[in-house]
């Protein structure tokens, strides 16, 4: 049925392929070690992780997400608040994938948990969804963001050319494919560096936000809750462009294979991540309003930078700087964490053979890496940012939820499978609700986006049965999937 495994083979070039049951192990797998060959090493440490997880997740959000939340829930009070309650909710979500992370130790996050909980067919619609639409479309959100910062010391006084930024985009995108597939430590210590350049950037916002409050300026926080109410249209838009600020912390169980004693650095990193980006950002939306009111929030096309013009002076200019460092950083740990999955799945048999290759010199999956840059500059030269923003959203959070639902199912299916770290059953059953319910809403408030989105998705049944069931296929059609 599924894809015959590849043997162990040292070619000519610079890949080594996956050993005789179809799997590259990992460091600590077990299995003895065999001449030539190559894997993933653990070089992910605990403030690797963290790194990661900070990195990935306080990208463009925290700049963007501002006006789709305000814009959805009608209210400075009911904008903080969706804004707190999804990082509960991502908190929740993260507990749960570390415990599925120190019970299930294979790299490919979402991928390896619907395939050890439901079996193929859902993990091949997942891995499908991922490549076509989730990745490139979430690579190409972020990569705008990047761009429109980076040129706005450049254009104060008008407004940027949408082809100069999407070129300059381009050229982001590039960056990160390259360093991604150079070497596993340098984007490692660059993602470090970038984390630090993120907090520094929030907390340039954070620090005269809490001058403000101390000065009095309050005006904007009084009848906080007054204003538009709140729609059943809107709320699950509101939280979608929330929950899109939050993403990112799953991306280190994607690369499990790689992180240095898995059961005590995944929960840790996961704990210390979600925190300090919760506080900061709350924090940061109270520093906005102490200067920008609600209207001129809506207005602006680059809050924080509309920020700092009002309080900084000449300084303001570094703003942008940092925020496109912090976009570039979400990219770069985006594109680390998830080439694993897609090194993982075509290990697994799902794609294609050339991305379980790994770089023999380099120890990167460059295939893997590469596969993407692509489709993403496609998304990027034919999306709008927003639109894209929902319509990756639907695929995304149904899986998610769907791999919070496979942990309670393992409960049962698997209560003897060693659980190092452990959450109470409740916390499971509230953010797989969460998730389902808010999709399933989406497709009443945006049909359209979240209708192609649930389209696209459903391709990924045939294109199992086509690609991956079917035996009988031409001689050709087998050379094209590298079999």
């Amino acid at each position: 049925m599924f894809r015959k495994a590849a043997v162990t083979t040292v070619s000519n070039g610079s890949y080594l392929q996956g050993q005789a049951n179809g799997r590259l192990p990992s460091v600590d797998s077990g299995q003895p070690a065999q001449e030539g060959k190559v894997v993933l090493k653990k070089k992910v440490t605990l403030l690797r992780g963290i790194s990661i997880i900070i990195g990935t997740i306080i990208g463009a959000g925290i700049f963007i997400s501002p006006k789709g939340i305000l814009k959805n829930t009608g209210s400075v009070g009911m904008s903080l608040t969706v804004w707190t309650a999804c990082g509960i909710l991502s908190l929740f979500g993260a507990l749960c994938y570390a415990e599925l992370g120190t019970c299930i130790k294979k790299s490919g996050g979402h991928y390896t948990y619907i395939l050890e909980a439901f079996g193929p067919l859902p993990a091949f619609v997942r891995v499908w969804v991922e490549l076509l639409i989730i990745r490139p479309a979430a690579t190409a959100v972020i990569s705008l963001a990047f761009g429109r910062y980076i040129l706005e010391p450049f254009f104060m006084q008008c407004e940027i050319p949408e082809l100069a930024i999407k070129l300059i985009t381009a050229v982001g995108i590039t960056l990160v494919m390259v360093l991604n597939s150079t070497s596993v430590s340098w984007s490692a210590r660059i993602q470090i560096f970038l984390t630090f350049c993120k907090l520094v950037a929030i907390l340039i916002i954070i620090v005269p936000g809490v001058i403000q409050l101390i000065k009095g300026e309050t005006q904007h926080f009084k009848n906080a809750f007054a204003g538009n109410d709140a729609s059943v249209m809107g709320l699950p838009l509101a939280f979608y462009s929330g929950m899109y600020a939050y993403s990112g912390w799953f991306y280190l169980n994607f690369v499990t294979e790689e992180v240095e004693n898995p059961e005590k650095n995944i929960p840790l990193a996961i704990c210390i991540s979600m925190i300090i980006v919760t506080v900061g950002y709350v924090l940061t939306n109270v520093a906005y309003f102490t200067t920008i009111s609600a209207g001129e929030l809506l207005l602006s096309k680059a809050v924080a930078v509309t920020f700092a013009e009002r309080l900084m002076g000449n300084f303001s200019l570094a703003v942008p700087v940092f925020v496109a460092l912090s976009c570039f950083g979400s990219m770069n740990g985006g594109i680390f964490a998830v080439s694993r999955m897609f090194f993982v799945a075509s290990r697994e048999g799902h794609l294609p053979e050339i991305l379980s290759m790994i770089h023999v010199r380099k120890h990167t999956p460059l295939p893997a890496v590469i596969v993407l840059h692509p489709l993403t500059m496609i998304m990027l030269f034919n999306g709008d940012l927003y639109s894209l923003l929902n319509f990756l959203s639907f695929a995304r959070w149904l899986f998610i939820g769907l791999v919070v639902a496979g942990l309670i199912y393992l409960r049962y299916k698997r209560p003897d499978m060693p659980r190092p770290f452990k959450v109470p059953l409740f916390i499971p059953a509230l953010f797989s609700f969460t998730c389902l319910f808010m999709v399933a809403l989406s497709l009443y408030s945006d049909p359209v986006n979240t209708g192609i989105g649930f389209a696209i998705t459903l391709t990924g049944v045939p294109a199992y049965y086509l690609f991956i069931v079917w035996d009988k296929k031409p001689k050709w059609f087998r050379k094209l999937l590298g079999k």
